[in-house]
């Protein structure tokens, strides 16, 4: 009988206590976060995929489309942007990004890795892992916007604009996104990158190409691509690698992780066959440089919703991508009269909006956990297009002011001999034989 009584007491003590609220959160405290060596596996995997994304990846495709005198510039710049990036992102960068800092940006409470131990974890994966990871991120998204100005930027420049914007405006978006900023708290919705990556490399792509000017013999036969084959073989890569950008960015080896990767392969192929459709209706023929263009640009749309859309959104997005960005790419561009030199405006740029916004339409509940507009949350489209333009201005304006910093300490454009005699040989004593 007294055992009973000691059990009823402790019973209703234990009761008692659950109402009290601090005791309360106390027991209903989340668990202390645990590795999961599935869910490792995957990042790691996924990590060195999104790293394969730029070298060789973006390195062939890139290459591939310039002129065969500044093929190994721009295989050189994704090469050397991968390293300058790297050290950048361990010093500082990371800590920017995704540091507590304020609404706006990070602070340096995690400079040089600061506080970085092996046992280190991130949810249920190391710490050093989600690092690395989103150091490909940061990587490959000024490694994109070289393809705007390609044929004309001293290298110098190059490595002065890079690690300028990288800090400026791709680690503060990051955190605006990701890291616990403003955008984050307003419910924005950006799977891996439609933003952060695509949309704000493709606007500091136009401003480059703006503010550098046309290349010389722009419009004539002499800028067409050298050799397709590097540039089919380098979206083939890019194709592959985004597996790792768009089902890693789960962080987890799970099923949102694999529907991301459905949605992916599903949106790339879609706008692949979109794109080679109106180009085939428009010029009578379909072409290789469409072809892989228009697969770039399903993977660039899909990227901001690959967590939060079906089959039928994948369909949707892959369809607009490879119509809208065609038009942007050649229609818009030859009547704005700028030149984006390997369409990064056309393809990410304006890939990346169509990507977001319909991310807000065919966003769904039960993969995601937020509703689209096609669920009834029509707000959703109004706040990603919120998050577009708070992009947009951002990256315009700070990539307009680095510009023109650069410009006074190193100068921007290789001089004429340079540009006409290729810039391999100019800035790197190299050529192609």
């Amino acid at each position: 009988m007294g055992s009973q009584m000691n059990r009823m007491l402790k019973t209703l003590f234990a009761a008692c206590l659950a109402l009290v609220p601090g005791v309360a959160l106390a027991q209903d405290a989340a668990p202390t976060p645990t590795l999961d060596s599935g869910n490792t596996a995957w990042l790691l995997t996924s990590t060195a995929l999104v790293l394969f994304m730029t070298i060789p990846g973006l390195a062939l495709f890139y290459g591939g489309m310039v002129r065969k005198l500044n093929v190994l510039t721009m295989a050189m710049q994704s090469f050397a942007i991968t390293a300058l990036i790297s050290v950048l992102w361990a010093v500082v960068g990371f800590s920017l990004a995704f540091g507590p800092g304020n609404l706006f940006i990070g602070d340096l409470s995690r400079a040089f890795l600061s506080g970085l131990e092996v046992g280190s974890l991130s949810g249920s994966i190391p710490e050093s892992v989600f690092i690395t990871f989103q150091m490909t991120f940061a990587i490959i998204t000024p490694a994109l916007i070289t393809g705007a100005f390609a044929d004309r930027m001293k290298f110098s420049a190059l490595l002065l604009f890079t690690a300028l914007w990288s800090l400026i405006v791709y680690s503060p978006v990051c955190h605006w996104v990701w890291g616990g900023g403003f955008l984050m708290g307003d419910g924005v919705l950006d799977y891996a990158g439609g933003t952060v990556v695509h949309i704000n490399a493709g606007v500091a792509g136009l401003v480059a190409a703006i503010v550098l000017g046309k290349r010389k013999g722009y419009g004539t036969s002499d800028m067409k691509p050298h050799n397709l084959v590097l540039s089919l073989i380098g979206a083939a890569m890019l194709w592959v690698g985004w597996f790792g950008f768009n089902a890693g960015s789960a962080v987890a080896a799970d099923g949102r992780a694999g529907m991301a990767m459905l949605v992916t392969q599903i949106a790339a192929a879609t706008a692949t066959l979109a794109w080679v459709f109106v180009e085939w209706g428009v010029k009578g023929k379909p072409s290789v440089l469409g072809a892989v263009s228009g697969a770039v640009a399903g993977l660039v749309a899909i990227t901001p919703a690959a967590g939060f859309v079906g089959v039928d959104g994948a369909l949707g997005i892959g369809v607009a991508a490879g119509i809208i960005c065609y038009f942007a790419s050649t229609t818009l561009k030859h009547a704005l009269k700028y030149d984006d030199s390997l369409d990064v405006w056309g393809v990410h740029g304006v890939g990346g909006i169509v990507g977001a916004v319909l991310t807000g339409v065919f966003a769904k509940a039960a993969i995601g956990g937020t509703a689209g507009a096609l669920e009834g949350n029509i707000g959703q489209v109004w706040t990603q297009i919120y998050g577009i333009g708070a992009t947009v201005l951002w990256s315009a304006i700070a990539t307009t002011i680095i510009l023109y910093v650069v410009k006074a300490i190193t100068g921007l454009r290789v001089d004429e001999d340079a540009e006409r005699d290729g810039l391999d040989l100019a800035l790197h004593g190299e050529s192609i034989q």
